[in-house]
């Protein structure tokens, strides 16, 4: 099963994010054990890279980055991506993005805590708590 996760599941877990981080960390520990496909899109990457850098340091933000990049697949973006986006693109454009990207690479669930920005969503969007109740693997 190839599962993308949202920017805010993979925050939750790298800030600690009360009460969401428990789950963050079983989905995580999932991807690590190879029950389960983990994806980010590359917009992710950056964003985090970006957040992180902010608000510890660069040496952090490399070591945080170059963690993640060993454990995910990244779902590109490129220009026939961000254009679907803009046809598909709901309430927020970096929502769509993700969700077409991980559309391009055949995802089988998108993890978000966000639901609302995955309207009209031909992939299934789920919460992390839904997620592990349905797919406890």
């Amino acid at each position: 099963m190839k599962i993308l996760l949202d920017t805010n599941i993979v925050l939750d877990l790298l800030l600690e994010r009360e009460p969401f981080c428990n789950e963050a960390k079983k989905i995580f520990t999932m991807i690590e054990s190879n029950k389960i496909s983990g994806f980010l899109c590359a917009t992710t990457i950056t964003t985090i890279y970006y957040l992180i850098s902010k608000n510890l340091d660069k040496s952090k933000a490399d070591n945080i980055i170059n963690k993640l990049l060993q454990l995910f697949h990244i779902a590109d973006v490129n220009k026939n991506i961000l254009i679907q986006s803009l046809k598909n693109n709901g309430q927020d454009f970096e929502d769509s993005v993700i969700y077409t990207s991980a559309e391009y690479f055949n995802v089988d669930v998108i993890i978000t805590r966000d639901k609302k920005g995955f309207k009209n969503s031909n992939i299934k969007i789920l919460k992390p708590s839904n997620f592990l109740e349905e797919y406890q693997i």
